[in-house]
């Protein structure tokens, strides 16, 4: 009896063809692709976080603060507002301090420092009140810490601001009625 082979029966077919072999080699190649994407954007992008100087920031931390305790002594207090044209401070001594002719105002992100601005306010001519200008490059939207300190920077006052939903931001102390000089 001699066996003949089955005809009904198709031929095997190659590995390729077969979709179980894909399936189980599309999720190492998809970590392969999710790590090339990642070590991309590890060397592409800078983080900004980590300071070279981190030692010498850690012994200047009491000049800094002693600067906050300076102006609280003085009795300052300020208020920013953006507008159309820039960036405008009023400023106030409670206790009758000189107040300078121009001010810095520092514009920090918290978590990139190629976006930091430092800006130097002009007083105004004519003013009553202690009103600082000065035209703003670009405005960001997110958090931002904002320093206010003197040229010389002897002097500091600091707060933060979320923009674009604030466009004011009043430093502490005590402010004078600010609702009646706004609105003059």
């Amino acid at each position: 009896m001699n066996a003949l082979p089955n005809l009904a029966t198709p031929p095997p077919q190659p590995w390729y063809r077969h979709r179980w072999p894909w399936i189980l080699m599309a999720g190492p190649a998809l970590v392969i692709v999710a790590g090339a994407v990642t070590i991309w954007l590890a060397i592409s992008s800078n983080d900004g976080l980590v300071s070279d100087d981190y030692y010498k920031q850690g012994l200047a931390i009491n000049q800094s603060l002693a600067r906050g305790e300076l102006a609280q002594r003085m009795a300052l207090s300020a208020q920013a507002r953006s507008t159309a044209e820039g960036v405008e401070v009023r400023l106030w001594s409670g206790s009758g301090a000189l107040l300078p002719a121009r001010l810095r105002l520092t514009l920090a992100h918290p978590t990139r420092a190629g976006f930091d601005q430092s800006l130097l306010l002009e007083q105004a001519a004519g003013a009553a009140a202690a009103v600082y200008h000065a035209p703003l490059a670009v405005a960001l939207a997110g958090r931002w810490k904002v320093r206010l300190s003197d040229e010389a920077d002897t002097w500091r006052l600091a707060a933060s601001l979320n923009l674009p939903q604030e466009t004011v931001v009043s430093f502490p102390g005590s402010l004078p009625d600010l609702k009646n000089r706004s609105e003059k």
